[in-house]
């Protein structure tokens, strides 16, 4: 496929080296310093999009312009989903978004889940996250701490909410958020006992696993019509 390239920092450099590795060719590169209009996507099979939060729906809006599929992996837009949605059910259009394309964190998002399953049972036990990224990323909380939170909110009844401080109200989740050097990204949901501790771990080595991730997305999404996300693509 031809893939255009939204967003062409350290995630948009490691996206083209594993399309190149996939048989992919890039058609377009688009960077902070260079805007792009729907007629540069003409000869564009589907977008990946990486860039920032402020710029990724108006780039969607761009693309579903161009009538070009797009997987997203920039956070921190979510407050224009709806718009986003309707625009890409109303124009028949596709997309694709996830806070995280990593395989290990999408079982994380999956133990996560049963995890608070199973410890609503147990109240003596107190949730909390964090999380760690390199100084450069933009959102805190994480987009993946976030849809973590969530998943835990929905199954442990005892927590109504989730702020982005340490929090002493019983009904809040505390999520942690620190940015380090050139960290790729950590998360860690601990549930702290009076005994012991219980904890969720996961780490990532590098940037070449959300890369390929999002190169396996896209090329799932070719060819579909509608809104998606990536547990669509992994069926799990």
């Amino acid at each position: 496929m031809n893939i255009a390239l939204i967003g062409y920092g350290k995630m948009g450099k490691e996206v083209e080296t594993v399309l190149s590795e996939r048989g992919h060719t890039v058609s377009i590169r688009v960077d902070k310093g260079r805007p792009f209009l729907p007629g540069d996507l003409k000869d564009t099979d589907i977008a990946i999009e990486f860039s920032t939060p402020s710029a990724a729906a108006d780039n969607i809006l761009q693309c579903f312009e161009a009538g070009c599929p797009v997987v997203v992996g920039t956070t921190g837009w979510y407050n224009r989903l709806p718009e986003i949605r309707t625009e890409a059910l109303n124009r028949s259009q596709s997309i694709l978004y996830a806070t995280n394309f990593s395989i290990g964190v999408n079982i994380l998002f999956h133990l996560n889940r049963e995890l608070a399953r199973i410890m609503k049972n147990f109240p003596g036990y107190e949730p909390g996250m964090i999380e760690i990224h390199h100084t450069a990323k933009l959102d805190k909380p994480s987009g993946t701490a976030i849809s973590l939170a969530e998943g835990i909110i929905e199954e442990l009844s005892r927590k109504t909410k989730w702020v982005n401080d340490l929090s002493s109200s019983p009904e809040e989740l505390s999520i942690i958020s620190q940015r380090e050097g050139d960290i790729p990204g950590t998360h860690m949901i601990t549930y702290s006992g009076t005994e012991d501790n219980l904890s969720l771990i996961h780490e990532a080595k590098g940037r070449k696993g959300f890369a390929a991730g999002a190169v396996m997305a896209a090329e799932w999404l070719f060819g579909k019509k509608g809104v998606y996300t990536i547990h669509d693509f992994l069926k799990f």
